[in-house]
C-alpha cells in the first residue's frame, strides 16, 4: 500500500505541474476524499488540506486504512497515471509545433493548448491528431 500512496503522490504531483484540467482533479480528490472518509476524519482532522498534506497522513497511517480507502487511493492513481501517460503523448507529438509557435507561452491553466488552437492552421496534422486521440480539445 506504501507504494500505491507514494505512486499517487508522485502522479498527482507531475498532474498539478503539467495544468491538467482542474475538475478532473477535483473529481479524484473527491473520490479519494469519500473512500477514505473514516481515515481522515480520524487520522487526518487535524491537518490542513492542501499541498498534498492530506495524502501524506493517510501515508503516515497505510497501516490502518480501510479496503475501501486504500481501493480509492490505487483508482485515483492508475487515472492519474492515464491523464499523464496521455499528456505525455501529446507533448510528444506536439513538441515541435510547441517550441516553433508556443515557446514564449509559459506553461499551465490551457494556456499552451490555447496557443496551439490559435496556430492550428501552422500546427502538424501529428499534433492535431493527438490532441483528438486524447478528446483534449477539438482541433481544426
Amino acid at each position: 500500500m506504501r507504494k500505491i500512496i507514494a505512486a499517487f503522490l508522485f502522479v498527482f504531483g507531475c498532474t498539478l505541474l503539467s495544468g491538467t484540467s482542474v475538475p478532473a482533479l477535483e473529481k479524484l480528490v473527491e473520490s479519494v476524499a469519500k473512500g477514505c472518509e473514516k481515515e481522515i476524519t480520524s487520522y487526518c482532522k487535524d491537518v490542513t488540506p492542501g499541498e498534498g498534506r492530506i495524502l501524506a497522513c493517510l501515508y503516515a497511517h497505510e497501516d490502518k486504512l480501510t479496503g475501501s480507502c486504500e481501493y480509492a487511493l490505487y483508482d485515483a492513481a492508475v487515472q492519474l497515471e492515464r491523464v499523464v501517460a496521455a499528456l505525455t503523448y501529446v507533448a510528444n507529438e506536439c513538441r515541435d509545433d510547441l517550441r516553433a509557435h508556443c515557446s514564449a507561452v509559459k506553461p499551465g491553466e490551457g494556456r499552451l493548448l490555447d496557443c496551439i488552437e490559435k496556430n492550428s492552421e501552422k500546427v502538424s496534422d501529428r499534433c492535431k491528431q493527438a490532441i483528438r486521440d486524447i478528446n483534449l480539445r477539438k482541433t481544426k
